[in-house]
């Protein structure tokens, strides 16, 4: 099975350097509208987001509109090889490079998990089944299930949707993908 996964993965990588980081970032603002009209962020007071990486659909500007617009806005912070805590985000000022060099917040920490009403999910691949194939770390499949009540939203770019994503009894599925 993970050998599929690793396959997969590197397709995928693959498919990624065909375009451009300014391509990517044109590619993300389709997404980013569905993921703004979408009924769950439009109803939410939380939303878990993440801070994109240059090969993920970009979410830079929407944790700012998200804030703007009175959200509660939670981003991920890797605090060693398996776990990562949620942390309140206000503004731009709030990140720090951190884990892998990733920009992470440096807001509080926010454990009321029950009160996360979306997370957004980055991944490298999804199928219509809402299986979601990661980077190969477990982060959001370890801390999905502190946040049960959250509806989980995938992201990614139309060519990273597949017909079948591997699946492990430990890999959470997300609710819809965009």
């Amino acid at each position: 099975m993970n050998h599929d996964k690793s396959a997969l993965r590197k397709r995928i990588k693959d498919m990624k350097r065909q375009f451009s980081d300014k391509e990517l970032e044109e590619l993300s603002l389709p997404i980013i509208s569905r993921l703004f009209a979408h009924p769950a962020t439009i109803s939410s007071k939380t939303i878990l987001m993440y801070y994109s990486l240059p090969d993920e659909v970009n979410t830079h500007h929407a944790i700012n509109q998200l804030v703007q617009s009175g959200k509660t806005v939670l981003l991920p912070r890797v605090v060693d090889g398996e776990n990562m805590e949620i942390r309140v985000y206000e503004k731009p000022g709030d990140l720090a490079p951190g884990y892998y060099g990733i920009m992470e917040p440096t807001g509080k920490t926010y454990t009321a998990y029950d009160n996360i009403d979306v997370a957004v999910v980055p991944g490298m691949a999804f199928d219509s089944q809402g299986h979601r194939l990661g980077r190969g770390k477990g982060y959001y499949d370890r801390f999905l299930p502190k946040a049960a009540r959250a509806y989980k939203i995938g992201v990614c770019f139309d060519f990273q949707k597949q017909n079948c994503i591997p699946a492990d009894s430990h890999d959470i599925a997300m609710d819809c993908v965009i």
